[in-house]
This record gives structure tokens, C-alpha cells and sequence, in this order.
């Protein structure tokens, strides 16, 4: 790991810019590194035994933080609009419970779901493929406040801004994403201020946060303060350099946006406590999981017990809860005494099917690979 004490720094002494090692690939066979570790002790996937949840509770939820929680005191925190529009806003949190209440069921994932499992490994936030959830997020509708702002007919993107300020290969910076303005407009984007029927808590943007249904974790910016039209496409950090899918440092690459079509096994038995392998007892067993898409809604969902050699169709259940929310689907297998290999592949309306060979990028991003569950039945 490269210290502070490493680097090559000015005469004047070392900038905000020392601080960050620019970005990297795992050399082959290279562990994972203790800055690696660090991230993944302070942020979190789902433990996937709680894909049996409909709604994911809070602290069951994945979580990723950027820098660090910032402290934003509710009764004063208001959010401001302005940028190209014709009326600037400010406008309370108690101003916003006041509109009217909108609850959406959304599963959130984040762009870099999988991305430890790629070869070379991209060096950042070592996700498996536990980084999901899906919660109730209540709120209001974004368009409503936006037009009562009056968009001007040249607006191109809407800056979103958090109050969370840290340093990201070098920049220092205010985390902030962008839309574009359709984007922003669907009537489905919320600014949410409960989770689960509860006050959002601090680790999930306590007092306020975007929820864009659909789209990656990093479009849901938290700790949200301020909101700006932009009459040229925003090139913050975020948009123009972070979250981009390339082959190569030097490829431009293209944005990561909507999430891609996945399922996931809840693992059946119960598991080795260092390998996480199952075991499960032969008989009759419902395989199951959940499958989501932003895209467009799951329309079938496949399961292969052999790695991938074969596949069979698995029921899927009603999709009662909206079209951004996941679905549960299941299999009934009986297991004889072996060794085997689970997993589950979503496609959705659009007909995009999950590959079982993921394309590799240099970020780590949108990684929709077949999940791999090793189970072994013993012989009794």
C-alpha cells in the first residue's frame, strides 16, 4: 500500500491531491489490499439469506458511502433550486412533507455490483454480488417542484448535489451526479425523506435523498442540499470521469445508467461458516430468489443446478409491488446426494437475459454475471 510518505509532492509541500492514488488494476493473484478491506468493513452488501424479505429492512439494506456520513440537522437543512430557471426555490423539509406523499417500492444496486469477481480485478470497492436491496421510499415527486421553478427550454442536465465532500482520485469535490432533464422529469423520481415507513437514517442520506427508479445507486445522490439546472451537459467528476464503462484509462467510455437485468438465489441448507458453501439435505426444495431490471419489468427468470450446463424455467411471482421493485421467483428441485452449482438468470420486457460470460470493463460496472452457489448435498 502506498503511504502518504510515498509520494512525490511539491516544495511548497503535499496538496489535496496527494492524497489519492490514481486508478488501478489488481496485478494477477493479487489480494485483495488493506484499503480494499477498509472500504468493505465500512460499506455493505445484503446478507443474501435476507433475499426472503419483500422489503428490505434498513439495516439489512446494502450501503455504500462515498466519504464520510455528513451531519445535517433536519429542522434547518432546506434544499435549494436554481441554476437556469426563472423562479430560484428554497424550500424546507417540513415545506416538503407538506406536498403531496408519493410511496414507491425500488431496488437499489450499485454500478460496481460484482465487480471483485472480474479478472483483472478493478482496484476499489470489492463488491461480490450482495450490493441490492429493495425498500418503500416515500416522498414527493420531483417534476412538480422543477416546473413550479420554471425550466427554461434550453435546460440540458439537473445537478444534483449531496452534502457529503471528500477527495476521489485527486479531485476534491462535493459528491454530485446529473440527469438529464427527461430523465429528471419522470414523474417516477422522488426526493424521499422516509425509508420503511420511518425517517431515513443518517447512513441512508438522512434528511433528504433522490430516489431515481430504474438507475444505478450513484444517480440516488443522499444528504441532499441543492439541485441546479444546467443549460450544457454537467462534466463533474461523478458524470464525466466516475461511473463510466471503458475498456481503457484513456477510453472516454460510456455512462453507466440503468440497471441491468439480474437474479439472485437465496442459498438454500445452510452454509460453511469460512467458504459460505451450502449444504442442504436430499429431498424435495424450493429453490428461490428475487430478479430485477431497470430497464423493463422481469418477464422470466431460469435456473441452472449444474453451473450452467442446463436450465429449467422458474415461477415467477406476481409483480404486485411496481415495476422498479424486484420480484421473487422460484424452482422446486429435489436435491440427490453431489456436489452442484445454482444459479439464476433474469430477462426482462426489453429482452435483455443476464450472460453467464461477463464483458469485462475496467470500472467494474453493470457486471450482471450468473451467480454461482455451490451446494453440497451429502449422502445420508
Amino acid at each position: 500500500m502506498t503511504t502518504l510518505d510515498d509520494r512525490t509532492t511539491s516544495p511548497a509541500g503535499p496538496t489535496v491531491a496527494d492524497v489519492s492514488d490514481p486508478s488501478r488494476l489488481a496485478e494477477p493473484h493479487e489480494a485483495i489490499s488493506a484499503e480494499e478491506l477498509q472500504l468493505a468493513a465500512r460499506n455493505h452488501g445484503i446478507p443474501l439469506e435476507a433475499l426472503r424479505y419483500d422489503v428490505t429492512p434498513a439495516g439489512l439494506h446494502y450501503l455504500l458511502i462515498h466519504y464520510d456520513i455528513p451531519e445535517v440537522d433536519p429542522a434547518t437543512h432546506a434544499l435549494t433550486i436554481g441554476g437556469a430557471v426563472d423562479r430560484p426555490l428554497t424550500v424546507s423539509l417540513a415545506d416538503l412533507r407538506l406536498r403531496p406523499r408519493v410511496t414507491r417500492q425500488v431496488t437499489l444496486e450499485c454500478a460496481g455490483n460484482g465487480r471483485a469477481l472480474l479478472h483483472p480485478r478493478p482496484v476499489s470497492q470489492p463488491w461480490l454480488v450482495e450490493a441490492v436491496g429493495n425498500a418503500e421510499w416515500t416522498g414527493t415527486p420531483l417534476a412538480p417542484l422543477l416546473r413550479e421553478a420554471g425550466l427554461g427550454p434550453d435546460a440540458v442536465d439537473i445537478v444534483f448535489t449531496g452534502a457529503d465532500h471528500g477527495v476521489e482520485r485527486g479531485v476534491e469535490q462535493d459528491y454530485q451526479r446529473a440527469l438529464p432533464v427527461a430523465d429528471a422529469l419522470r414523474e417516477e423520481v422522488l426526493l424521499a425523506y422516509e425509508m420503511n415507513g420511518a425517517p431515513l437514517l443518517p447512513q441512508h442520506g438522512a434528511p433528504l435523498r433522490l430516489i431515481v427508479p430504474g438507475w444505478y445507486g450513484m444517480a440516488h445522490v443522499k444528504w441532499l442540499r441543492s439541485i441546479e439546472v444546467r443549460t450544457e451537459p454537467f462534466e463533474g467528476y461523478q458524470n464525466a470521469v466516475a461511473y463510466r464503462v471503458r475498456q481503457d484509462a484513456d477510453d472516454p467510455g460510456v455512462p453507466v445508467t440503468r440497471i441491468e437485468p439480474r437474479a439472485l438465489v437465496r442459498p438454500p441448507g445452510f452454509p460453511d461458516f469460512m467458504s459460505r458453501r451450502r449444504v442442504l439435505r436430499p429431498g424435495p426444495c424450493t429453490v428461490d430468489g428475487r430478479a430485477w431490471s431497470g430497464h423493463a419489468p422481469v418477464v422470466g427468470v431460469e435456473v441452472t443446478t449444474d453451473g450452467g450446463e442446463s436450465w429449467a424455467s422458474a415461477e415467477l411471482d406476481p409483480a404486485d409491488s411496481g415495476d422498479f421493485a424486484w420480484r421473487r421467483w422460484r424452482y422446486e428441485w429435489t436435491a440427490a446426494p453431489g456436489r452442484y452449482v445454482l444459479g439464476a438468470r433474469a430477462t426482462d420486457a426489453s429482452g435483455r437475459t443476464q450472460p453467464v460470460e461477463q464483458p469485462w470493463n475496467r470500472g467494474g460496472f453493470a457486471n450482471n454475471l450468473v451467480q454461482r452457489v455451490e451446494v453440497v448435498v451429502p449422502a445420508e
